[in-house]
């Protein structure tokens, strides 16, 4: 073996200390149930909440439209979720789903087998991977990756894959509003029929509030 490649492995670890960046693969296996239930256990006093939401979209391909959507995102543990928008122009349904599709870790088993899909360096560190596909064949959605940041245990990035080829990605920022973590901010990247980019923000959350059940019928 050549002495100089010895040497460079001899020193890895310590260069990659060096570099503040940590392998992928030193992040330990997990199962999918193991990380879900990570994700689940953030905001244990968070019983429900209420929040205004923003969201400015720019289709990059025809028809070159800019809508822009308000709604509001509700939440009630342990697994429902849903963001009912005040009005939704017939060509902007499409970008009103992906905010219902990221919805709850709790809820994603109801309609969907959650695998884990390994580890990877993500934003220059490790994350561990979901793998969300279909309880049923779909013949438009493939399966989903789900990004999960172990330093916080929190929901980075999905991103959806279609049997077309297209793919949305959806990336997500984090706040610390009255002792407990909550969604900021959402940017997504549409390659799906169309191409566009959407921004969301959060606005002043009203937490653990009655929230009825009605809210979550039919709202999706």
């Amino acid at each position: 073996m050549n002495a100089r490649f010895v040497l460079v492995l001899a020193l890895l670890p310590g260069l990659l200390a060096l570099s503040g960046h940590t392998p992928a693969s030193s992040l330990p296996s997990m199962s999918a149930a193991a990380i879900v239930d990570k994700m689940l256990d953030k905001n244990p006093g968070l019983a429900s909440y209420r929040v205004r939401v923003h969201v400015t979209t720019r289709m990059l391909s025809f028809p070159f439209l800019s809508p822009t959507l308000d709604g509001t995102s509700y939440y009630k543990r342990p697994n429902k979720f849903v963001v009912v928008f005040d009005r939704v122009p017939a060509y902007a349904a499409g970008f009103s789903k992906i905010f219902n599709n990221i919805g709850d870790p709790g809820a994603w088993s109801k309609d969907n087998v959650i695998s884990y899909a390994g580890t990877r360096v993500w934003s220059g560190r490790p994350v561990y991977v979901l793998k969300v596909a279909p309880r049923q064949y779909s013949d438009i959605l493939a399966y989903a990756h789900a990004i999960v940041d172990p330093a916080t245990w929190e929901l980075v990035e999905m991103t959806w894959h279609y049997r077309n080829g297209g793919t949305i990605s959806m990336r997500q920022w984090y706040r610390r509003e009255h002792g407990y973590d909550v969604l900021a901010e959402q940017s997504a990247e549409i390659n799906f029929r169309v191409r566009a980019s959407s921004h969301a923000t959060y606005g002043a959350y009203q937490l653990n509030v009655p929230i009825p059940d009605t809210v979550f019928t039919g709202a999706k």
